[in-house]
């Protein structure tokens, strides 16, 4: 089993966005990133596929015309895209097997739409919830070529590979835990907690709701206590200098 961290350009916005009371007002650049794990029977496995290439030359694409496009800015280069990032590592669209979605946000499932071959996992109250609803852009994910396997909770996905059920950032949000022979079991969080300070600071009300994205985070945060696991924020500016990013260099 191997796990590569994509880079995948970040996000501009005011740093209140993912925690809120700890540095109000400052605007902040925060990564977005997708996880490619291969597995011992040399499967490819993708969490998440990040945003859109259509941003590198359009950063207002997805939210023109919205209140969200000055809160929240996306800055790409062609190399932060999807397709740059796995023809580093020599993986083509069409050999990813299966696609793990923590959520259907527009930085979580930007480009599901170039992964026809896969079949995707999502939530299936996150799915239900986010057809036809625009804070889940359904350009990108929301399309008959692509084949969706839906979930009801927690789930084993195959061996090395499980998702837990981790709502709160939004309605049937999940989070993954990859369990690697070398570094130890990671746990993907996702946007279950979008940085360290969320828990160094109590503070979760940038969440859809707060209560419940305190209880999953914490719930997370007690799987990897018991499993000694180490875990990967969703949005670090801090984190993302401290992990090993593809192609130079993986996790096994």
């Amino acid at each position: 089993m191997e796990l590569f961290v994509l880079p995948l350009g970040d996000c501009c916005c005011d740093y209140e966005t993912i925690a809120p009371g700890v540095a109000d007002g400052r605007r902040s650049h925060i990564p977005v990133n997708a996880f490619l794990v291969r597995t011992g029977d040399d499967r490819l496995v993708l969490v998440d596929t990040g945003m859109s290439r259509v941003h590198v030359d359009d950063p207002d694409a997805t939210w023109r015309g919205t209140p969200t496009a000055d809160a929240l800015i996306p800055v790409m280069r062609k190399e932060d895209t999807l397709l740059f990032r796995l023809a580093q590592l020599g993986v083509a669209p069409q050999d990813i097997d299966t696609v793990v979605n923590t959520h259907l946000h527009f930085d979580h499932a930007g480009n599901n739409d170039l992964l026809g071959s896969a079949t995707f996992f999502v939530q299936r109250d996150q799915y239900e919830h986010a057809k036809g609803n625009p804070s889940f852009p359904n350009q990108y994910w929301n399309l008959p070529s692509l084949s969706y396997e839906l979930l009801d909770g927690d789930a084993k996905l195959c061996d090395g590979i499980e998702v837990c059920h981790t709502p709160g950032h939004c309605v049937g949000h999940q989070s993954v835990v990859v369990t690697l022979e070398e570094s130890g079991p990671v746990v993907l969080c996702g946007d279950a907690v979008y940085c360290q300070d969320n828990f160094d600071h109590d503070s979760w009300g940038g969440q859809a709701d707060p209560a419940l994205a305190r209880s999953s985070a914490h719930r997370l945060r007690a799987l990897a206590e018991e499993r000694g696991a180490w875990m990967v924020y969703g949005h670090d500016p801090v984190q993302l200098h401290e992990l090993r990013l593809a192609p130079g260099a993986s996790y096994r």
